[in-house]
């Protein structure tokens, strides 16, 4: 017979088994030691010695300072703005409206409306808006009288005022670019919705208008913003037309007082203004229009200063711990 070997473990001499705990010590702190950008501190140098450079060489120009706080909010110079935002909503409402009808008729399945949308867009965009604002004002040496039969009729140069000039000039220059932005709009619109909408019997203006136009101006929206603060500054071109806006108002003052740059630092800080100004208003719109196609919204810049401003402030005092 085998022997039977016991499996048990031997006992101490208490008759119990010792056990051995480990003892365990917690990790040190581990400190993180930033990496050393030495270009970005170069060239942050460098910025900041161009601007100090270029602030010295203006302070040391013969420029009267004094004459830009002055004339700054001159009665003719608020009065040449006022007019310059006036013009430039003007030129962009009509601008839109005829972009808008435009860029359906450029879609159209008809081969003429077609046609005549892509020849208008072609010369108005081929075009300068400058030699589009003196033909509007030297109109009448083509045609000295505007008749319409039985409806309107006078003279070409009564017609055609500098503010008409300026208008139109800049409004069917400005209609040539909606067009093409709206058709980009339209065409980015799924074409299952249209074919959704003309199942459910709609016709094709109606989708055009309560389906597919609602979900371009997504992608409408912010190029037209940027249009519109292009025409703030655009419009400084019917000084050719003698139209009395911002940059006349300060040219006129200028040739009067001698202070030429002065009044066009005036000048250049009014259109700063206004184009900044606009630039936030067109920056909430489109994040106003981006609500559907977004699962969350983007921080506005408030937004961000108070979420850096607060993970600055929970930021440990120590070094990173694992």
């Amino acid at each position: 017979m085998t022997d039977k070997f016991d499996k048990t473990p031997a006992a101490s001499s208490a008759g119990q088994v010792s056990v051995s705990k480990a003892v365990t010590t917690a990790p040190e702190n581990i400190k993180a030691i930033p990496v050393r950008h030495v270009g970005r501190w170069i060239s942050g140098v460098v910025v900041i010695g161009l601007l100090v450079a270029l602030g010295y060489a203006f302070s040391q120009g013969n420029i009267q300072w004094q004459a830009v706080g002055d004339k700054l909010f001159d009665k003719n110079v608020v009065a040449g703005a006022g007019r310059t935002l006036l013009i430039s909503v003007l030129a962009m409402v009509l601008g839109v409206i005829l972009g808008v009808v435009l860029a359906v008729m450029r879609l159209s399945k008809n081969p003429v409306t077609s046609w005549v949308a892509w020849l208008y867009i072609w010369f108005f965009r081929g075009t300068p808006v400058y030699v589009q604002l003196l033909l509007w004002f030297n109109l009448a040496l083509i045609f000295p009288v505007l008749n319409i039969p039985f409806i309107y009729k006078d003279e070409m140069t009564d017609v055609m005022t500098p503010f008409m000039c300026a208008l139109l000039g800049l409004a069917l220059n400005e209609a040539a670019y909606m067009a093409e932005i709206c058709r980009a709009g339209i065409q980015s619109v799924d074409e299952g919705q249209t074919e959704a909408s003309h199942a459910l019997g709609m016709t094709q203006a109606k989708t055009m208008r309560r389906v597919v136009l609602p979900q371009a101006l997504r992608v409408i929206i912010p190029p037209t913003g940027n249009e519109f603060i292009n025409m703030l500054k655009t419009s400084s071109l019917v000084y050719a037309v003698t139209y009395n806006e911002l940059l006349r108002s300060t040219s006129q003052i200028g040739s009067t007082s001698y202070a030429v740059m002065e009044m066009l630092f005036v000048a250049s800080i009014w259109y700063i203004v206004m184009t900044s100004v606009f630039s936030v208003g067109q920056y909430y719109l489109e994040r106003r229009f981006a609500r559907g196609s977004l699962r969350s919204l983007p921080l506005t810049p408030w937004q961000r200063v108070k979420v850096n401003l607060a993970a600055f402030s929970n930021r440990p005092s120590g070094g990173v711990s694992a």
